[in-house]
């Protein structure tokens, strides 16, 4: 998506009525990057201060045309967005988790634990890459890592698997719906949930959200405490940065295809 020419005529449809256009010198495709030279926060609400939209940033070229995936091999795929996902799912006969398959891998072989590791939040900074210091002028990287860091940086999870918590945001393929767990029947338990048919997010209306899981390495317990298993945001199918990436599913059927 972030290599996608915009379409104003389409992009509007997701957009309050009356939106006014964009100069066509931001119009171009693009993609969000964490602005590191934040000195100073006005107001926290106001996320523009720390984030910028960066004309040619994709995952082939993470902080704009000019920069590279060179010696990068290691770390996450980022500036993806829900079709980049798919279409890499169909190449490679995977698929997006739903939310309760990722919390079921993320738990591995624990029971309503807070953490992939446990309750201990003590032991988030040698867990998992998050924020450490003021979020977001200083990182004090007490994590070993300021920003985005190699795979397998961490330990692994019970069950062997690596950064369920911190680094990127993961895509999930269930839609964000606000109003989904108080409206499911809980009078049995669910058997591997699907997740809700809508989707219904009042701080973004116009447009349809997935749910992402995990946090990133901008989560900080000030601001977004999203290193807990049962975090969840969601994720419009049009954005992509540099903090959001995924993981796929293979099942046995998958495989012998």
């Amino acid at each position: 998506m972030a290599e996608k020419p915009i379409d104003w005529n389409a992009m509007k449809k997701d957009l309050p009525p009356n939106t006014p256009k964009p100069h066509d010198s931001i119009l171009q495709p693009g993609s969000l990057v964490f602005n590191k030279n934040v000195n100073a926060v006005v107001n926290m609400n106001n996320y523009t201060q720390w984030w910028t939209w960066k004309v040619g940033a994709s995952w082939k070229h993470p902080f704009g045309p000019e920069s590279t995936i060179e010696g990068k091999a290691d770390y996450p795929v980022v500036h993806i967005a829900i079709e980049d996902a798919l279409a890499y799912c169909k190449w490679a006969n995977r698929s997006l988790p739903t939310e309760a398959q990722w919390e079921s891998a993320a738990q591995g072989t624990n029971e309503s634990k807070i953490f992939t590791w446990g309750n201990d939040a003590e032991k988030l900074n040698v867990s998992a890459n998050t924020w450490q210091g003021q979020f977001p002028i200083k990182n004090e990287a007490k994590d070993g890592f300021r920003f985005l860091a190699p795979v397998k940086s961490f330990s692994p999870n019970s069950i062997g698997l690596y950064d369920m918590l911190g680094n990127v945001w993961e895509l999930t393929s269930d839609y964000f719906n606000v109003n989904y767990y108080q409206n499911i029947v809980r009078s049995s338990p669910l058997v591997n949930p699907k997740g809700a048919k809508s989707s219904c997010s009042p701080s973004n209306p116009y447009q349809l959200e997935h749910v992402i899981k995990g946090g990133s390495f901008l989560c900080h317990a000030s601001y977004c405490a999203s290193f807990r298993i049962s975090a969840r945001m969601g994720i419009s199918l049009d954005s992509a940065s540099d903090h959001t990436g995924f993981r796929t599913v293979a099942t046995p059927k998958m495989l012998n295809n």
